[in-house]
């Protein structure tokens, strides 16, 4: 499969349509595993890493879960469908640096990613919508098993597997919701939340992980324990905190509601007005206006089929995404305007924001006001 095709339509986990969907983006499972008496790529010459390579890669293109996939060296991919990975949360930024000697393998439905020689020689993962932790960890696991019968791990009778840095050193694992969280945000709620969780051990990033913003009022949550603990005990208990989190969430909503309505539709409705009618958009501001539209679909201002397009917005109107749609070279001004042009686009095929009931706390309707 060349990239193009892998890349044509939104990845799977963008449907929406997964557990606890509203508020629950997206659920995945990283494992971080390295090959017995072999340097680390960090420290592996050139040539070592891109013997490992030829190794490594055809071992986990011959996978069942990987029967329909892309599979490349990073020397062979594009600067441009290297960041659209990055968008797709399908690869790490550090890894989209990474030329010869460094690989990807790529289910068709971009449910399984393996990147080769990243900090570690192999991180593979799975993503689904919504709240799947336990889901995607049995099939990563899986995944896991399977190479593990062609390829010699180092692990440590005492530690467990062993990695590059020494906090992934045990499971390996890394589990992550990313969560849409506006009402909190607005109700200013969100920094006792991210207090609260990290006592818990848990980690809150943005959008794209480690050191980064959380634009358009999507956290990452994760687990940072990776020694001393199963990998099951781990994601229940990660599971425990995401739903957690979601009640805040929810109850944050309908006490907005009862308390700020006409702040909440002032909000949405801006913002609706200004992606429809806008002929230029940053990256930034099209994320955080989306948020506030998605939360009006979830408030039922907007049709629930209306999601579905929202979030793949969140994707597309990502500068890789829009730079990739002109199939041409791009100036931050052109992306820009491009990016106005999209989602007006989109957005013209769902209905105006209906405002005339204020919707209940579990999802009904009122009366009108």
């Amino acid at each position: 499969m060349k990239i193009d095709d892998l890349l044509k339509s939104p990845s799977e986990w963008v449907k929406a349509d997964g557990p606890n969907s509203k508020i629950v983006m997206s659920s995945r499972v990283r494992l971080a595993r390295n090959i017995r008496d072999h340097p680390f790529p960090g420290w592996a010459k050139k040539v070592e890493r891109q013997k490992l390579l030829d190794v490594i890669q055809p071992v986990v293109e011959a996978l069942p879960e990987m029967a329909d996939h892309f599979g490349d060296s990073m020397d062979n991919i594009s600067a441009i469908h290297k960041q659209v990975l990055v968008e797709r949360h399908l690869i790490s930024r550090e890894h989209a640096a990474k030329n010869v000697g460094s690989g990807v393998v790529i289910s068709d439905r971009e449910t399984i990613s393996v990147m080769v020689n990243e900090e570690d020689h192999l991180r593979m993962q799975a993503i689904k919508s919504g709240l799947q932790l336990k889901t995607i960890f049995k099939i990563i696991d899986r995944v896991d098993t399977e190479l593990e019968e062609h390829l010699d791990f180092a692990f440590s009778p005492k530690l467990g597997y062993l990695t590059a840095c020494p906090t992934n050193v045990g499971t390996g694992m890394r589990g992550s919701a990313m969560l849409h969280l506006p009402g909190m945000v607005l109700s200013d709620q969100i920094n006792q939340v991210v207090q609260a969780v990290n006592k818990l051990g848990l980690a809150v990033r943005g959008l794209y992980g480690e050191g980064t913003e959380a634009l358009g009022n999507v956290f990452q949550v994760s687990n940072q324990t990776t020694l001393g603990e199963k990998e099951m005990e781990v994601v229940e208990r990660l599971n425990k905190v995401v739903l957690q989190i979601v009640e805040h969430e929810e109850n944050a909503r309908i006490t907005l509601l009862e308390k700020k309505p006409k702040l909440v539709y002032d909000q949405i409705g801006r913002a609706y007005g200004i992606l429809t009618n806008a002929h230029t958009v940053s990256s930034k501001e099209a994320l955080n206006l989306l948020s506030l539209v998605r939360m009006g679909v979830d408030l039922e201002i907007f049709p629930a089929m209306a999601r579905a397009t929202v979030d793949e917005m969140f994707i597309l109107s990502q500068p890789a995404h829009v730079q990739r749609a002109a199939a041409r070279k791009l100036t931050a001004e052109e992306r820009d305007i491009l990016r106005a042009e999209l989602i007006r686009t989109q957005l013209a095929t769902i209905p105006k924001p209906d405002l005339s009931h204020r919707p209940r706390g579990d999802g009904g309707r009122a009366e009108p006001e």
